[in-house]
């Protein structure tokens, strides 16, 4: 498995850090290391794994930062932020 770290500015609150834990927690080949203010570690079995893992973050509401895959132009910035 391959260990990644994810920038995720606008997950702050532990509302927002749970929100994300539970869109990515039916992926499989995934396994959840830490979830802090802004932050995701990960390790995952693949690069594809890598990039759905993204997708699905972004589906739930948040920007991933620093990631090369194509941004949905709908992401809305985190549950907390409006």
């Amino acid at each position: 498995m391959k260990n990644i770290e994810l920038s995720i500015p606008d997950m702050q609150s532990t509302h927002c850090q749970a929100r994300v834990n539970g869109a990515i927690a039916a992926l499989e080949g995934i396994k959840v290391e830490k979830v802090e203010a802004g932050k995701l570690s990960v390790a995952v079995e693949s690069d594809e794994l890598r990039k759905e893992l993204v997708e699905t973050i972004e589906k739930a509401g948040y920007k991933v930062d620093g990631d090369d895959s194509e941004k949905d132009s709908m992401t809305t910035g985190g549950c907390c932020t409006n």
